[in-house]
């Protein structure tokens, strides 16, 4: 009896998830068919987001984004779920110029890509663009909650570097043992982000 009491001693209880209260929290759906941006719409509901819209393409999607995010205010868009092919233009057209507007509430959003076609190029590219996270098609909502999450609980500075805005494509920290052959350090640029929070 005193081994099991040892035992059950050493177990810890399980880690309890935080919980998120996303009642305020408005996300912005760029799909072009109507199934998936249905699908997506039921399980952000479903996750209790507040505000989801949905835009059919890029040209869409930018007049929501600039409504909504051109001042920093507390009816901003939070997060923005983009299909990578659109029948106006590819996502990373979109994502550039997010990173690129100078307008900060528009600048930091937070971006996750969403496409069935997930070979390394269209991650690479997706990452390399300034893509917070990426998520796979066919989507459920469990994927979709835990790339929301991954945005809240673990988000990266965002980097300015002479080609590259966005958030730190490093997801490790991890020592670097060469030399530094870097001709200009990256600047960190989240400052501007925590303000906007």
């Amino acid at each position: 009896m005193q081994n099991m009491t040892a035992e059950l001693q050493k177990t810890e209880p399980p880690k309890r998830q935080a919980s998120y209260d996303l009642g305020t929290f408005r996300v912005l759906i760029v799909e072009d068919y109507p199934f998936i941006a249905d699908l997506l719409h039921s399980s952000l509901n479903e996750l209790g987001v507040g505000s989801v819209l949905v835009s059919p393409n890029i040209a869409a999607a930018k007049e929501k984004i600039l409504n909504f995010n051109l001042v920093a205010s507390s009816t901003n868009l939070d997060v923005i779920v983009l299909d990578w092919l659109m029948p106006d233009g590819k996502g990373f057209e979109l994502l550039h110029w997010i990173r690129n507007h100078e307008s900060d509430s528009i600048k930091y959003l937070a971006v996750i890509v969403c496409s069935a076609y997930t070979n390394l190029e269209l991650v690479t590219q997706s990452r390399d663009s300034g893509a917070n996270e990426v998520l796979v098609k066919p989507v459920s909502a469990e994927k979709l909650a835990r790339r929301i999450l991954s945005v809240i609980d673990k988000p990266r500075p965002f980097l300015k570097t002479g080609e590259f805005f966005g958030p730190d494509r490093r997801r490790k920290k991890q020592a670097f043992a060469g030399a530094d052959r870097r001709k200009t350090k990256p600047e960190e640029v989240t400052e501007k982000h925590e303000q906007l929070q």
